[in-house]
């Protein structure tokens, strides 16, 4: 297992909320070094996102975070992620308020980004069309900005990857972007409902290049704001 994903568990075991009172581990904790990226892996257990036949979007999701977790760590940066196996981050709180269980998972990403404290967040999803025609990586931000420029960085480096000209958007609705504090993008990595996108999304070798293009948008964004 990777080192820095010990004290992502650990914190996720002081989210579990069924003691008001247990102590929340400050931001300069040692179990919680500065966090350069927060890789946000979407879905998990009962929630399996989008579909195509039996595969399952929340198992591309994990496969590439992996693949994206290992490059960046290999860039020398630090990287936590806050999911690494199939399950629903819902299940590691209890938040009594909250009776959906999608919104406790959503509570439970934003928590965890407002107690690491990373530098950005990137977010990994898979994206469907009823048009199979439709392919290549889009990237979704926040108004600020730096998730802006965030965004465009991924972008740039998925549209060169995917050979397509592909704009960013801003996310409105989306609640991770509306609730995180930090430059947060949620990077669709491809269409799961086209035949060469498929390929892609989930061969190994295919898999890592398109890791590695979101992690050469991450780098330059990096490069170009060294002050966060």
């Amino acid at each position: 297992m990777p080192l820095y994903l010990l004290p992502l568990l650990a914190l996720l075991q002081w989210f579990s909320l069924t003691n008001a009172e247990a102590p929340v581990p400050s931001s300069n904790s040692p179990l919680l070094p500065r966090t350069d990226v927060l890789i946000d892996v979407g879905h998990g257990g009962i929630d399996g996102g989008t579909s195509h036949g039996s595969l399952l979007e929340k198992d591309i999701n994990l496969q590439l975070a992996r693949h994206l977790y290992s490059i960046l760590q290999e860039k020398n940066y630090n990287v936590a992620i806050n999911r690494i196996g199939d399950y629903a981050l819902s299940d590691d709180n209890r938040f009594p308020k909250v009776h959906s269980r999608h919104r406790r998972d959503l509570i439970q990403r934003k928590e965890i980004a407002s107690r690491l404290k990373p530098k950005i967040m990137v977010s990994i999803h898979v994206n469907w069309s009823k048009r199979s025609s439709q392919s290549g990586g889009i990237v979704l931000h926040q108004k600020s900005e730096e998730s802006k420029q965030l965004a465009h960085s991924i972008q740039r480096s998925l549209n060169e990857l995917y050979n397509r000209d592909h704009s960013t958007a801003i996310g409105r609705t989306y609640f991770l972007l509306n609730q995180s504090k930090c430059p947060t993008v949620i990077v669709e990595m491809g269409f799961i409902s086209n035949d060469s996108d498929r390929k892609r999304l989930t061969d190994p070798k295919l898999q890592r290049e398109l890791a590695a293009a979101v992690a050469e948008g991450i780098e330059q964004y990096m490069n170009t704001n060294p002050g966060r």
